[in-house]
């Protein structure tokens, strides 16, 4: 007579969702706003993304030492478009993420809205030489030239704010 030899249960392994390392970054930038010119254009930035394409963007960048996001943005914001501002509101924060290196980058990124008060458009003062050109946009402009569609809606959020705020 034979018996069934018994084997033993079968195990679920739950692996993790992705064995690849994250990295979280934070971020500050946002609009730096002309109120004295009609159309009240905007300075923007372009960059060239890891294929080579050019992308019109909002200025950002990472906090240095202990500054605050409202901080870090004025900063960033002067160093890559050449013009200083002070800070009229916050405009809220996105986050996204992506992959570079080996690593996901899970990113958020605090923006703000300043209003220009001096200095003059260029990317001379970018210490890191990301940006490739910088430009004035008017503000009912930007959602057809930013390429991003979160900042996008930023851009939305700031034009509301002029609106209805000044």
């Amino acid at each position: 007579m034979s018996f069934p030899v018994p084997r033993a249960p079968k195990r679920r392994v739950l692996l993790p969702v992705s064995a690849t390392p994250t990295v979280e970054e934070v971020s500050a930038g946002g609009l730096v706003v002309d109120l004295e010119t009609p159309g009240q254009p905007v300075a923007i930035i372009a960059r060239l993304n890891r294929g080579g394409r050019v992308e019109w963007c909002l200025p950002k960048g990472h906090p240095e030492g202990q500054e605050t996001s409202a901080q870090a943005a004025r900063r960033e914001i002067e160093e890559e478009t050449g013009v200083a501002g002070e800070i009229l509101a916050g405009l809220g924060s996105i986050d996204y993420w992506f992959s570079v290196s080996g690593h996901r980058v899970h990113k958020t990124v605090h923006h703000f809205l300043l209003q220009a008060t001096g200095g003059y458009l260029t990317t001379e003062k970018d210490p890191d030489h990301e940006a490739i050109d910088v430009a004035w946009v008017g503000i009912d402009d930007l959602g057809r030239k930013l390429s991003f569609p979160n900042e996008r809606r930023i851009a939305d959020i700031a034009r509301e704010y002029l609106i209805h705020q000044l």
